[in-house]
């Protein structure tokens, strides 16, 4: 019965296929160009691999515009500046909605959230509760202490393994110090404390989890309607997705029932302030939030927060032990501005060094966390570097692809921070060369907590450390190779050794 119902599925997504394929021939639209395609499928044979990759490799042959169809969905995929300033700048109300797929649904709790949302007036609502309430300058910086402990806590870890000379795992360092930070932040909770829901390493666990979920290809997206439930269901691709929510979910809940007791709301973190406005808005007509608001809202800060700015760093420190000049350019630029002995650094330090803001706007470039920002969809006929685009057209700006240009980017594909010297080029979306927030309307609204987060750790581990590598390796034996689907990490664990850096005058033991 089963392979009777397969035989009669692929029947039926043949005819489909080729009533679209028929449908684009005979189009009198200017289509952008399209890579060799198959009946059902379309082009997703081309994506054999890491996506941000496997598109790069296509756009060199079919250019910076190009036309996929993945099953039967239209994907335009960007890998030029000049044609991400088209769409996230000249076009940016029209190409400013969110495509629904089943992850995003799921994880977004409907589309309630701010990232995963479609255009519309509840999205224009949620943004300015985010920028307004949530993530403005001024909340930013009443968290900054937050920061600064966790940062400390770091340090006075990595100095207990230098006096041992023992290998630090940066790489769990970094996604533990970021899931400590974004925990006190967004939910009040400690890890130290007693109490806490999940233990530390499960919370790190469950946001890789998460973004593979999110990332997981469903043949809903794909073919929609019954077509692709059927499929599903045949195939049993939901499992993971659900699984992974529902402790997700179960955790949140655990987190707003705390905050729910009368002695629950202690520090404004983002749960009671969210809470807070729901118990200011019951005689309100206007737009009003809930719980699943609430948990959408921390899905957004928890996963987003956690992993792109450990991902940034892990980046960071790796090419900087690859680049031993790069390294100890900066860390002579920071103990000079800073000085000897300094016993622990804060954010009023951030920004007087030069030098470390190239580096991280160099990890930016060659290493964005996010390779795509995430994807657009078309809301009207648009023409993007004279091709015609319509309406319902998802959009993958290939943010890895513009950071490695040769047409804008001398040797893209060396660490070299110097190239921002005297540059105008910036990362906060003005400057399209560079996208790691990416930019107009839909643009990272937390961009400041990130960089926060990864200037001052950065910061912190090259003004009290000297790093050298294990034993038996060479700069060379460095593995860059990347894994993941959302975000893009080093696939091996950077392991090195922390030297306690002795200041002048100083007698080693």
């Amino acid at each position: 019965m089963a392979i009777l119902l397969c035989l009669f599925l692929v029947l039926i997504l043949t005819l489909v296929s080729s009533i679209f394929l028929k449908k684009m021939t005979n189009s009198k639209f200017n289509h952008p160009p399209s890579p060799s395609s198959l009946p059902i499928i379309g082009n997703l044979h081309h994506l054999a691999g890491l996506p941000h990759r496997c598109l790069h490799n296509l756009s060199t042959k079919h250019g910076p515009v190009m036309l996929l169809r993945l099953g039967s969905v239209p994907v335009v995929v960007i890998s030029s500046s000049e044609a991400a300033e088209v769409v996230l700048k000249t076009h940016d109300l029209e190409c400013c909605s969110r495509p629904k797929t089943l992850g995003t649904g799921k994880f977004s709790y409907g589309f309630k959230d701010i990232a995963l949302s479609q255009y519309g007036a509840y999205w224009r609502e949620m943004r300015k509760l985010a920028v307004i309430e949530l993530f403005s300058l001024k909340r930013v910086q009443s968290f900054r202490y937050i920061r600064e402990e966790e940062v400390g806590l770091v340090v006075k870890k990595v100095s207990e393994s230098a006096l041992r000379q023992s290998p630090v795992d940066l790489s769990k360092t970094f996604f533990s110090l970021t899931a400590s930070i974004i925990c006190r932040v967004a939910l009040g909770q400690n890890f130290n404390e007693d109490g806490f829901a999940i233990d530390q390493e499960r919370i790190e666990e469950l946001v890789t989890e998460a973004a593979e979920a999110i990332g997981t290809v469903t043949f809903s997206d794909f073919f929609p309607g019954a077509l692709g439930r059927s499929l599903d269901w045949l195939f049993q691709r939901h499992q993971k997705i659900n699984k992974v929510f529902e402790e997700l979910d179960a955790f949140y809940q655990h987190v707003i029932d705390d905050h729910l007791k009368p002695e629950g709301r202690k520090d404004p973190d983002i749960v009671s302030l969210m809470l807070d406005m729901i118990d200011k808005q019951e005689n309100q007509d206007s737009f009003k939030l809930n719980i699943d608001n609430v948990k959408a809202i921390l899905m957004n800060v928890f996963l987003a927060g956690i992993d792109t700015s450990a991902v940034t760093m892990i980046w960071a420190m790796s090419e900087l032990v690859r680049n031993p000049r790069a390294m100890k350019k900066a860390q002579e630029e920071i103990r000079t501005t800073l000085g000897d002995k300094k016993e622990i650094i804060t954010e009023d330090d951030l920004g007087k060094a030069d030098y470390l803001k190239l580096i991280i706007k160099e990890t930016f470039r060659l290493h964005p966390a996010l390779p795509f920002i995430l994807p657009r969809e078309t809301m009207s006929h648009v023409k993007i570097q004279g091709y015609d685009i319509p309406p319902k057209t998802q959009i993958q700006v290939n943010v890895w692809s513009i950071g490695r240009d040769p047409e804008h980017w001398t040797d893209p594909g060396d660490f070299i921070p110097e190239r921002f010297t005297d540059s105008s080029v910036d990362f906060r979306g003005q400057h399209f060369e560079l996208l790691p927030f990416g930019s107009g309307r839909r643009m990272c609204p937390a961009m400041s907590m990130g960089f926060a987060t990864v200037e001052l750790g950065l910061m912190n581990l090259l003004y009290f450390f000297d790093w050298a590598l294990p034993d038996g390796m060479n700069f060379g034996d460095i593995d860059m190779e990347e894994t993941g689907n959302l975000s893009i990490v080093k696939k091996v664990p950077l392991q090195l050794v922390p030297l306690q850096r002795y200041w002048s005058g100083d007698q080693k033991a």
